[in-house]
């Protein structure tokens, strides 16, 4: 088992920086990838970032719409992945979720209870 809990989220104008954090505890060493996905009202759940681990190299990805003002980043010694929001847009307002994917899993397994992210115009 693995837990996540998310944090950092809250109320920023546009143009504004967050920084969101995924925790992780449990069987962390199992993990092999971490990512962080969104849902907006009324909108299905979207991917925004990813960081994997798996091979000893560390890889990240973004979503377009992100590229450029958002970085993921892992601290190992704190079992905690970050997501740094910078620049950011009213239509970057969403519940922002992380999950991750470990051994054994082709799909993202355990899930957050997610954190709120409101970007006013």
């Amino acid at each position: 088992q693995v837990q996540l809990v998310e944090s950092g989220g809250g109320l920023v104008q546009a143009g504004g920086s967050l920084r969101l954090s995924c925790a992780t505890s449990g069987r962390t060493f199992d993990i092999y990838r971490l990512g962080w996905f969104r849902q907006a009202p009324g909108k299905e759940r979207e991917f925004v970032a990813a960081i994997d681990w798996s091979g000893g190299t560390t890889y990240s990805s973004y979503v377009d719409s992100v590229k450029g003002r958002f970085t993921i980043s892992r601290d190992n010694a704190k079992n905690t992945v970050y997501l740094q929001m910078s620049s950011l847009k009213p239509e970057d307002t969403a519940i922002y979720y992380c999950a991750t994917k470990v051994r054994g899993a082709s799909e993202y397994k355990y899930w957050g209870q997610g954190t709120q992210v409101t970007v006013s115009s």
